[in-house]
């Protein structure tokens, strides 16, 4: 998927740089006595989570076998390349173009993306349990702080989060989730977002939306602010100028 963020994007060995900057940070943080704190987002910033969409995309092809076969197979066809943002864009990009069809696969994809179970399809961001564990190794506390809710997805994200390497259910290691599925994720980040700083000396901040990196940068100017390229919401905003561009955590 081609982004408007491509060209900020910074070159192989620029991101390899910056993430051994923010490990160095770290490695001074820690050995000064401070607790250096790294905060993750999930979906589209250390996890990939179209295999899980490809996965609902094919059981929608399984439901609509009897009733609706042209738009089954072409939902059967789908691979994590076709995988966008929107659902319903991502009907319209397998060629699955009558709305009421658009209704009724965006319910399907309700009922189970946003849900403990599916999250066995998902996989890491390249290079991201390497480099995760590379922080916690050095001493910083890991903050998972996710737009996933308490209720629906904490349990499936602990195991996910275990099952793909990421250090969870440790020392230096919390995830942080939405205490209801309805709050905006940008609302629910702005809110926490002072509170971090409880934790320790909050070094560097990984999502994959604008508006959360925009955000978290003016809770704490000191720190690295990087977005991750690789999905977001419509219409974002502007990045920081502050705010550093990476597609992968590959060093």
């Amino acid at each position: 998927m081609n982004s408007i963020f491509h060209e900020k994007r910074l070159p192989a060995a620029d991101r390899a740089t910056l993430l051994r900057k923010v490990l160095d940070r770290a490695r001074a943080s820690a050995a000064a006595g401070a607790c250096p704190v790294v905060v993750f987002d999930l979906d589209g910033t250390l996890i990939d989570n179209r295999p899980r969409v490809v996965a609902i995309l094919h059981e929608l092809g399984e439901h609509w076998a009897a009733s609706h076969p042209e738009a089954a197979a072409r939902c059967r066809a789908a691979t994590v390349d076709h995988i966008g943002y929107g659902v319903i864009d991502n009907l319209r990009r397998l060629g699955v173009e009558r709305e009421w069809l658009h209704e009724e696969g965006l319910s399907f994809w309700k009922e189970r993306f946003f849900t403990d179970h599916y999250q066995v399809h998902d996989v890491e961001i390249p290079g991201a349990v390497a480099f995760a564990k590379a922080c916690h190794e050095i001493g910083a506390l890991l903050v998972y702080l996710t737009g996933r809710d308490l209720p629906g997805m904490a349990l499936g994200t602990f195991k996910s989060l275990r099952d793909l390497g990421f250090p969870i259910g440790t020392m230096g290691a919390k995830l942080v989730t939405k205490p209801a599925f309805d709050i905006p994720d940008t609302e629910f980040k702005r809110g926490v977002a002072g509170d971090l700083g409880r934790f320790g000396e909050v070094i560097a901040v990984f999502d994959n939306e604008p508006a959360n990196c925009n955000l978290l940068l003016e809770a704490y100017p000191a720190c690295d602010s990087v977005f991750v390229d690789t999905q977001h919401a419509p219409e974002p905003p502007e990045l920081d100028s502050r705010v550093l561009v990476i597609d992968s955590f590959e060093m």
